[in-house]
């Protein structure tokens, strides 16, 4: 294992795991009951902020996965400004007058525009969300019907099955 897990202390001896869920999963998969760890003291937002990055990590994310793990990440980052300053700390959003959404694009490599597209797949019913996984729908028509009522988006995922059914009928 090239990291260990990650744990935060969350009182009466008790530890939370930040990262390495799937690394645990791997490591009982295998048989082996210890995996190495760090425990390190993080407030809630600063594991949630620890957690997306180490997801952020990995090689295949799934637009869903990255969809979640920003939305987490900004909105750690917009609670995280509106704290008072520790010592030797700089507020989040006030970094130059930049925004949380354009700070979060620098620390990922994405522009503030794809940052809030992924973020607003959240938006999406589960099935719309299953398509753009799949590769099945592109990012932009699914941000455009993240705006409908999520009745509508009902409506549209059953008329999308239906042609494809018909479509794949034709072709038999």
């Amino acid at each position: 294992m090239i990291e260990p897990v990650l744990l935060r202390p969350i009182g009466d001896g008790q530890y939370e795991m930040v990262s390495g869920h799937r690394r645990k999963r791997a490591f009982k998969l295998a048989g082996i009951e210890k995996i190495p760890s760090r425990i390190v003291e993080l407030t809630r937002d600063e594991a949630i902020l620890a957690m997306v990055d180490s997801n952020l990590q990995r090689e295949v994310i799934l637009p869903s996965e990255k969809a979640k793990a920003y939305k987490m990440r900004l909105d750690a980052m917009k609670r995280q400004a509106g704290r008072p300053k520790k010592e030797n700390s700089v507020p989040v959003a006030q970094n130059f007058g930049k925004t949380s959404r354009e700070l979060l694009g620098e620390q990922v490599g994405e522009s503030q525009d794809q940052i809030r597209r992924y973020i607003r797949l959240n938006e999406l019913i589960p099935e719309m969300l299953e398509l753009v996984d799949e590769g099945k729908m592109a990012m932009r028509p699914a941000v455009e019907i993240s705006y409908f009522p999520k009745d509508r988006q009902e409506d549209l995922y059953e008329a999308i099955r239906y042609l494809v059914c018909c479509i794949f009928n034709l072709l038999l």
